[in-house]
């Protein structure tokens, strides 16, 4: 029974499993365990995240060096570098390297701050970057040639050079406005650098390093920058050098804020200088300002006064409502034009003459009534024409389209302030251009500072395809080109052009432009002075003026034009005709003669002149317009026009009454309104009276105002006044601001 039980509880027992089985299967389910986890960790490493990994290997083995690319080269007509690139030494450091950090940034600062004007290389900047540096800080970028050969003499450990492209001006001032200037980073910062920077600036290349664990290179490739592309301006540096010489004699002589001159082809439209002065030296761009860098040829507006009567003239010749020889009646110098008096210089008593000596005398009054003749619509017609109120699309930045209301907007006396230069604001190369279209038998061309780009060459070698710059000397005795390139119109027919060309000869051998003769070259243009406008009370300036003159040369066969502009002269004469005029002469005979153009007239013997010749002038401040119609004007300009920045938060503008009352010539219906019965109110400076605790009494600025508004602004101010002559005031004493006594008697001469 016992063997029986014994039997039945071994089948009836489970087998226990050997200890060997459950360690392979334990061991086997480890190896599983971790062949999974290796695996999810490969797919994450070698698939999620693949891209992460790459990347952070090649921080780690290779580096990328950007490769600065040639900026392009800006030549003149002739090919004569006027902007180019050069290679120049940078320093840097590796401050981890460098023991004394103090006394490395006493040596280099000695060395390497050489423009006291320049922080960047002073020892307190450079001991600062070096303190803030890890592995890289610049000591000084583009040194000049003497200084990187001092500092590589002082062997200081840490400090390394690197060549980097440097911009370089050979010829420093000239033409610094159109050219422009290249900032420290290689970007172009003004004209032409600016404007064209993408072209000029080319694309960077590639350089792929490898480095071991100890960064040092094991293997490089590169990828080439491509250099910017060159670019010809129609600009003649010889010509450029002496109308820039010629602006700074005039700029001597007169004590301007500024000066302009531009030289243009009549038969081209391309721009052959264009001088500006003050300047700056586009190497030294650090001593620039904002001002300096204004293209006043291209950005500024000021109204151009008589030289606009060449407008007017042309577009009655054009129209037929007369002819050069026609008699015109100037009415003694003076006409009433919808209630305003307008006046002729005070010394021009003219009657009846003809078309051409009306021209010559510059008669405000024949202008006024040519243009009533010739209608508003024609008139615009043909001040469009000639280019004014529209952009003229020169390759500068900050172009202007200047101010110039549609018909519709013009006032009541308008077309007689328009036709006599007022109302109406343009730039000096607008007012070039426009001498040119009658130059060169009424084409109106599109001004133009850069040549057509040429066309691709053959393929070469290196499967470049660069276009092949050849000189493009100018050559007078051009011819119009055909077809006409683009916006190129026709303006005035050739015998308007002629006859224009004629009667423009005759205001410098017999009118206000005789400054502007040539001595073996005949000569044609106009004379013109403007008021500038003070932009803080929209009046007209009593003191500030703009001289101008725009003329060609020669008469029959013109070659050039030449637009002349000085601002705010301070010599003893502020009119075109002495100030602007001989600046005409000096520029056009040098110009001539350089371009060896062929004489067409006798060629005389300097003298000296028996008994000196009475100056010519235009007295515009006898006729000036309602200044608020400009400003208006400057409300209609686009948001990208250049005018609209300075007039974006104007000063605060006078009260209407006191918006009219033009300091220099008061309009007749202005001066009716301030004696009617209830007169608007006036600002309270000018109508208080200041008196003192000894109840003196403080004298007003009378200067520029009419008779009656000085008797009510002396009585105002409790204060006698004896007035001589009539007009305006031109003189007064005691000098306004001085402290009287209250039985004082103010003195003021008046004249037309």
């Amino acid at each position: 029974m016992a063997t029986v039980r014994a039997t039945v509880n071994r089948r009836t027992m489970p087998r226990a499993i050997p200890l060997r089985v459950t360690r392979f299967w334990l061991v086997c389910l480890f190896f599983l365990i971790w062949a999974g986890a290796i695996t999810t960790r490969l797919f994450i490493l070698q698939i999620v995240r693949h891209q992460e990994y790459v990347e952070r290997a090649q921080k780690q083995q290779q580096r990328t060096f950007e490769v600065a690319p040639r900026r392009g080269v800006l030549y003149d007509r002739n090919l004569h570098e006027l902007a180019m690139t050069v290679q120049a030494d940078s320093i840097y450091a590796d401050p981890s390297e460098i023991p004394d950090k103090a006394k490395t940034a006493r040596e280099l600062a000695r060395l390497v701050h050489t423009d006291p004007e320049d922080g960047q290389t002073s020892e307190d900047q450079i001991l600062n970057r070096l303190k803030n540096g890890h592995n890289f800080a610049w000591i000084a970028r583009r040194v000049s040639p003497e200084a990187s050969a001092q500092v590589k003499a002082l062997n200081l450990k840490g400090i390394y050079f690197q060549k980097e492209f440097q911009r370089f001006y050979p010829d420093n001032e000239i033409a610094a406005q159109v050219l422009g200037y290249v900032g420290i980073d290689d970007t172009g910062l003004g004209g032409l650098e600016q404007k064209f920077e993408p072209q000029l600036h080319g694309v960077p290349g590639r350089m792929f390093a490898a480095m071991d664990a100890r960064r040092r290179v094991l293997g490089s490739s590169e990828h080439e920058p491509e250099p910017g592309q060159n670019l010809v301006l129609t600009i003649d540096s010889n010509i450029q050098f002496l109308a820039e010489r010629a602006l700074d004699h005039a700029m001597e002589r007169t004590q301007a804020d500024n000066g302009t001159v531009v030289v243009q082809d009549v038969h081209t439209g391309q721009i052959l200088a264009l001088a500006i002065r003050p300047t700056f030296n586009p190497n030294q761009f650090r001593h620039t300002t904002p001002a300096l860098l204004r293209n006043h040829a291209v950005s500024d507006v000021y109204e151009p006064g008589s030289t606009f009567k060449l407008v007017t003239y042309s577009a009655a010749l054009d129209q037929g409502v007369t002819k050069p020889d026609d008699m015109i009646d100037c009415q003694g110098g003076q006409m009433v034009l919808n209630g305003r008096v307008i006046h002729d210089d005070k010394s021009d008593h003219y009657h009846v003459i003809t078309v051409h000596e009306a021209l010559e005398h510059s008669s405000d009054v024949a202008a006024v009534k040519l243009a009533l003749k010739t209608g508003p619509d024609n008139f615009y017609k043909y001040i469009r024409g000639f280019g004014f109120g529209s952009r003229p699309g020169v390759e500068l930045p900050g172009e202007t389209r200047g101010l110039l209301r549609p018909v519709n907007k013009w006032g009541s006396t308008s077309i007689g302030s328009i036709a006599i230069g007022q109302e109406i604001g343009v730039t000096p190369v607008q007012l070039v251009s426009m001498v040119s279209t009658i130059a060169n038998g009424g084409i109106y061309l599109p001004p133009h500072v850069l040549m057509p780009a040429p066309a691709a060459s053959a393929q070469n070698a290196q499967g470049s395809t660069a276009p092949v710059l050849k000189p493009m000397s100018f050559h007078p005795g051009g011819e119009l080109p055909n077809p006409l390139p683009a916006g190129a119109h026709r303006v005035l027919s050739e015998m308007s052009a002629a006859e224009m060309r004629k009667m423009m000869e005759g205001v410098v051998l017999y009118g206000t432009g005789k400054s502007a003769q040539l001595n073996g070259y005949s000569s044609g243009g106009k004379t013109g002075t403007a008021q500038k406008v003070d932009p803080r009370t929209h009046l007209y300036s009593k003191t500030m003026h703009v001289a101008s003159f725009a003329g060609i040369a020669p008469v029959n066969n013109p070659v050039i034009a030449v637009a002349v502009v000085i601002d705010t002269p301070k010599g003893p004469s502020y009119y075109g005709a002495q100030v602007s005029a001989p600046v005409f002469a000096e520029v056009a005979q040098q110009v001539l003669e350089y371009l060896e153009v062929q004489h067409d007239v006798d060629i005389r013997q300097p003298k000296a002149s028996s008994k000196p010749e009475k100056p010519a002038h235009e007295d515009d401040e006898d006729n000036s317009s309602d200044i608020n119609s400009l400003f208006a004007a400057v409300n209609d300009l686009p948001d990208d026009d250049p005018l609209r920045e300075p007039v974006a938060q104007p000063a605060p503008a006078p009260p209407p009454a006191a918006a009219n009352t033009n300091p220099a010539s008061e309009p007749i219906e202005m001066a009716a309104a301030t004696l009617s019965p209830t007169p608007p109110p006036q600002p309270a400076p000018q109508k208080a009276v200041v008196m003192t605790a000894d109840g003196e009494r403080k004298v007003p600025d009378l200067m520029g105002l009419p008779v009656r508004k000085v008797i009510e602004t002396a009585a105002m101010a409790g204060l006698e006044v004896q007035i001589t002559g009539s007009g305006t005031v031109r003189e007064q004493a005691p000098a306004a601001g001085s402290v009287v006594g209250p039985n004082t008697r103010i003195v003021v001469r008046c004249s037309r």
